[in-house]
């Protein structure tokens, strides 16, 4: 979703700024989220 977002506002404003900060964003959420799913598994052993 913030992809999408990311590219509509880079389509929009020309502002690659922007872009690459959603982006940067984007890979923060799918790092907490790696990092969630690694603690659920490990908590268990």
């Amino acid at each position: 979703m913030i992809k999408k977002l990311a590219w509509d506002v880079f389509k929009n404003t020309g502002d690659i700024n922007t872009f690459m900060e959603l982006k940067s964003i984007e890979e923060v959420e799918k790092e907490l989220e790696n990092e969630n799913s690694e603690s659920k598994w490990g908590s268990d052993s």
